[in-house]
């Protein structure tokens, strides 16, 4: 609690709050100290994010995938001056996954069901800004029609800053310019339209919260997408592989639907067959080929 005393003729008492309030700010008076920093534009668009997810009817599951093989893969990958991206390497298992059964990134647009061909993911990258690190959206389309190595050079495209992300920033920071009650407004026309949806925020999300610690560890998120992945870290843990216990290493992995378009068995299925991808190092088997791509796809 805050006691604030004037004498009558004395400064209004909310002048003397505020200077009492920048005093301790700036460490001045008081028992306490500490430091005060801007509280970004950004993070006003991951609190219209976390309310737009909060709206959703998401139910989640907790998975172990073995990665053994798929580490194994990239540090050959890397001992031949291939470095490739692990998160490449999960991206591109998903997205083959849900083109396999589109249902897991479906949108419902009044009484239909839109069920889009192209696979754009929404993931995070970290960037500095005035000081603070926050995380950055990276939107990469089409992912179920690109290989690992495609993959790998957007992601670090990304992470090096580019034309395309300095527009997407920018325009992010105008829209959060606009009063808090009008971006609401804007936001329930953005979820109720799927293209709309499509096109500023893609169709799955993928966070990788893993990297920012050691050790195992799952992540609850809080998101608007039908289907969201949130990779967790990695552990080794003991597994029976042909019959005898090794030691392997294991992601923990969240896989988070919409509810209201999903079903427990389908979500069951994707998981599965995401699972088997990701323990074959799917795409990494052979030798890099030809960049893949089919631009007459349409959405």
């Amino acid at each position: 609690m805050i006691v604030i005393m004037t004498t009558q003729d004395g400064p209004p008492r909310g002048s003397r709050r505020a200077g009492w309030v920048n005093a301790r700010a700036a460490g001045s008076s008081g028992s306490e100290h500490f430091d005060t920093r801007p509280f970004l534009k950004i993070r006003r668009g991951y609190l219209d994010v976390l309310a737009a997810g909060r709206r959703k009817n998401i139910i989640h599951g907790l998975i172990e995938i073995d990665v053994t093989e798929l580490q194994r893969v990239l540090g050959e990958r890397e001992v031949m001056g291939e470095p490739l991206s692990f998160t490449a390497a999960l991206m591109h298992a998903v997205a083959r996954a849900v083109d396999e059964d589109r249902i897991l990134h479906a949108y419902r647009r009044r009484n239909r069901i839109i069920l889009f061909d192209d696979v754009d993911i929404n993931t995070q990258i970290e960037v500095d800004v005035s000081g603070q690190k926050i995380v950055q959206s990276l939107l990469i389309r089409a992912a179920n029609r690109k290989s690992v190595e495609q993959l790998s050079r957007e992601i670090r495209s990304g992470q090096q800053g580019n034309a395309a992300g300095e527009r997407r920033y920018r325009g992010t920071l105008a829209f959060l310019s606009i009063p808090g009650p009008i971006r609401a407004l804007l936001w329930t026309a953005v979820m109720s339209n799927p293209l709309w949806f499509k096109r500023f925020g893609g169709t799955v999300g993928m966070s990788s919260i893993g990297m920012f610690g050691p050790g195992g560890g799952w992540g609850i998120p809080i998101a608007p997408p039908t289907l969201m992945i949130t990779v967790g870290g990695i552990a080794t843990k003991p597994r029976y592989i042909d019959g005898s216990l090794q030691p392997r290493k294991m992601l923990d992995l969240t896989i988070s639907v919409d509810h209201d378009l999903v079903d427990g068995a389908p979500a069951a299925r994707f998981a599965r067959r995401l699972a088997d991808l990701v323990e074959s190092a799917d795409g990494l088997r052979s030798a890099p080929a030809a960049d893949r791509s089919n631009p007459e796809r349409s959405i």
